[in-house]
C-alpha cells in the first residue's frame, strides 16, 4: 500500500481527507515510494463534477501503477466563466479523496500542470482519450515535462463521455450546496463574523480621500393614471420626489459611513443641488473640498410606477474643469492625500475627472498615496484613463463598454485593462449575479509574471430580496477601498464588498450603509459562523497557493 500505516488506519476510519495534502508534504511521501519500487502515477484536471467519467479514467489510472496522485487546478487558476467553478476547490478535493483508489490529492494553483509535473515527476501521467492525437500547446508542454523526467503519458479508454459544463448547465439551483461553496470560499480565505468585525473597527484608525462627479439621483414616484387623451403614451401623476446623493459624492458619504474619516474632492456650481449636495455630505461627516468648476450639477431623474423604473433623464451636460480650476483641484488633492491611507477616484464622466487633472497629479500623487482605487459609476465615464492603481472597479457592461469588447471572454478583457491601466486588481461585478476578482500572478510591474494569466475567483451576489440596485456599485467601490485600507485581501475586500452592496439593494433608492448595521447583517451569515467543534481544514487546502514558493 502507498499509504504510510497512520494513513491507512485513517483511512479506514473514512477521515479521507487526509488524502488532501500540500505540494511539501507529499513529496517525501512519492521519494519513499520511488525507494520501495512503486510506480507514481498522476492525474489532473479541474473535476467540477465527478462523473461516471471521471471515476472509470481514475480506476484505469490506478491500474497504471501503485500509488495514484490527483491534483486539480485550483480555484483561482480556473478560466470557464464567471461562475466557474461550480464547486470550490476544497470540496472538490475532497470529492476525489473519497475514492478508495486515489491515494493522495493536491491543489495546484497553477492554470497548467506543467510546474507541478516538473516537481512530483510522475512515472506514469494519464490523459483522456480525446489528447491521444491532440497537438494542444498546453497538453504537448505537459507531455514534455513527463518524458523529460523519464516518465510516460497514457492515455485512458474513454469509453464513457460526460461534460462536466453540460451537467452543470443542467443542474437546478441547490441552494444548500450553494450556501456550503460560500461557506468553504469563506473559510479558505479567513473570513469570520469575528474578522470582519475587526476590519470595521480599524477602519475607524483610517482616513480616506475620495475624488470625483457629485451627482443628484433623484426618484419622481408616480401613479399611472390612464392613457394620455393627446397620444397612446401612459399619463402619470407624481406623488412624490426623492434625492439621494449619487456617483463619487455617495462613495464618500458610504466610506464615512463605514467609518473612516473622509475628504471629498469635487467640482460643483452655484445652484440649489450643489448646497442640498454638499449640505447632505456634511450632515454625514464627510470633509468636503468643493471646486467651482460647472453650471450646474447634474440631476438624473427616474420615474417610478409601484417601484417599477420607467427611464431615466439625465439633465447635465459633461462640464469638463478648465486649467484654472484644473490647478485648483490638483493643489487640493495633493495637500490631503498626504494624510490619506488611501484614495478613490471616482469617475462619472461629467467632467471632474479629466485628462488634465490627472496629468497635473502626476507621479507624486501616486507616491504619496499608498493605495488607489479608481472606478467609474456611469456609461459617460472613462476607466482607461484611470492609471496604475491598485484595484480597478466597474461594472461587466462598462469594462466592455471602455474597451470596445463585448465578445471576448471576461477574463480576457479585464487583463487587457489591466495592461492598458497599468494596474494591479479587479472588482468586476456582474449585477445580480455577484462579482468576479482579478489578481496578477505577481504585483512586481519587474516580474516576468506580471503579465502572466489572472487568478479570478468568484463572489455571489448576496442579497436575499433586491429591491433597487440604484446605488450597488457605489457600495461596492466604497466597502472594497475601505477593506484594502486596513489590510484585508482582494477576496476579503470583495466579500465585505458585496456585503455592503447586499444591504443597499434591499433598500429603494440610495442611503449610505452603517457600519453597526454591516456587523449586525454579517453576524447573521451562516457562511461566517465557526462552530466550535469544527475542525479546521487540511493542511493542503491553505498551502495550495504558497507551495511554489518552496519548489
Amino acid at each position: 500500500m502507498p499509504l504510510d500505516d497512520s494513513d491507512t488506519a485513517s483511512a479506514g476510519r473514512t477521515d479521507y481527507r487526509r488524502k488532501i495534502v500540500p505540494l511539501d508534504a507529499l513529496l517525501p511521501r512519492l521519494e519513499a515510494a520511488r525507494r520501495a519500487g512503486r510506480t507514481i502515477v498522476q492525474c489532473h484536471g479541474c473535476f467540477d463534477l465527478v462523473h461516471p467519467g471521471h471515476v472509470r479514467y481514475l480506476q484505469f489510472a490506478r491500474n497504471q501503477g501503485d500509488v495514484l496522485v490527483v491534483s486539480i487546478t485550483g480555484d483561482a487558476a480556473i478560466d470557464k466563466g464567471d461562475q466557474r467553478p461550480y464547486i470550490p476547490q476544497e470540496l472538490r478535493a475532497e470529492n476525489l479523496a473519497a475514492l478508495a483508489f486515489v491515494d493522495y490529492v493536491v491543489i495546484d494553483p497553477n492554470p497548467s500542470a506543467c510546474q507541478l509535473l516538473v516537481t512530483i515527476r510522475p512515472d506514469v501521467y494519464v490523459k483522456g482519450q480525446e489528447y491521444a492525437t491532440s497537438n494542444h500547446a498546453g497538453f504537448l508542454a505537459e507531455r514534455a515535462a513527463v518524458e523529460a523526467n523519464g516518465g510516460r503519458v497514457v492515455f485512458s479508454s474513454g469509453d464513457v463521455v460526460f461534460s462536466s459544463s453540460r451537467l452543470i448547465d443542467a443542474v437546478r439551483p441547490d441552494l444548500e450546496l450553494e450556501q456550503r461553496r460560500l461557506a468553504a470560499v469563506c473559510q479558505r480565505h479567513a473570513l469570520s463574523v469575528e474578522s470582519t468585525r475587526r476590519y470595521l473597527s480599524a477602519l475607524r484608525r483610517k482616513r480616506l480621500l475620495v475624488v470625483g462627479d457629485s451627482v443628484v439621483d433623484r426618484y419622481i414616484l408616480c401613479e399611472a393614471d390612464s392613457i394620455a387623451g393627446d397620444a397612446p403614451v401612459m399619463s402619470l401623476r407624481s406623488l412624490d420626489r426623492k434625492n439621494f446623493l449619487g456617483a463619487a459624492a455617495a462613495v464618500a458619504a458610504q466610506v464615512r459611513a463605514l467609518g473612516a474619516a473622509t475628504t471629498f474632492v469635487t467640482a460643483v456650481a452655484e445652484d440649489e443641488p450643489s448646497h442640498w449636495l454638499i449640505e447632505q455630505l456634511e450632515l454625514a461627516g464627510v470633509d468636503v473640498v468643493s471646486v467651482p468648476g460647472r453650471t450646474n450639477v447634474a440631476i438624473r431623474t427616474r420615474y417610478l410606477v409601484d417601484e417599477q423604473k420607467l427611464f431615466r433623464v439625465d439633465d447635465g451636460a459633461t462640464c469638463p474643469l478648465d486649467s484654472i480650476t484644473e490647478r485648483r483641484a490638483a493643489d487640493a488633492i495633493l495637500d490631503h492625500v498626504r494624510r490619506a491611507d488611501g484614495a478613490i477616484l471616482c469617475d462619472a464622466g461629467y467632467g471632474t475627472m479629466t485628462s488634465g487633472l490627472l496629468q497635473r497629479l502626476g507621479g507624486t500623487f501616486h507616491q504619496r498615496c499608498p493605495l488607489l482605487v479608481g472606478a467609474v459609476s456611469d456609461h459617460r465615464g472613462d476607466l482607461t484613463i484611470l492609471r496604475h492603481l491598485s484595484l480597478c472597479v466597474a461594472s461587466e457592461r462598462r469594462l466592455r463598454s471602455a474597451l470596445g469588447d463585448s465578445a471576448t471572454g471576461l477574463s480576457a478583457v479585464v487583463h487587457r485593462l489591466l495592461q492598458v491601466t497599468q494596474s494591479h486588481r479587479a472588482m468586476i461585478t456582474l449585477g445580480k449575479r455577484g462579482t468576479v476578482t482579478f489578481d496578477r500572478p505577481s504585483q512586481d510591474p519587474s516580474s516576468s509574471e506580471w503579465s502572466g494569466r489572472l487568478r479570478s475567483e468568484y463572489v455571489p451576489a448576496l442579497a436575499d430580496r433586491p429591491r433597487d440596485r440604484l446605488g450597488s456599485l457605489e457600495s461596492v467601490v466604497a466597502a472594497g477601498a475601505a477593506a484594502l485600507t486596513v489590510g484585508a485581501t482582494l477576496m476579503q475586500a470583495a466579500y465585505l464588498a458585496m456585503a455592503t452592496a447586499a444591504i443597499q439593494v434591499e433598500r429603494l433608492g440610495t442611503s449610505s450603509i452603517e457600519a453597526t448595521t454591516l456587523e449586525r447583517w454579517l453576524a447573521t451569515r451562516r457562511e461566517l459562523i465557526r462552530d466550535e467543534g469544527e475542525e479546521p481544514p487540511p493542511a493542503g487546502w491553505a498551502a495550495a497557493e504558497s507551495t511554489y514558493a518552496k519548489h
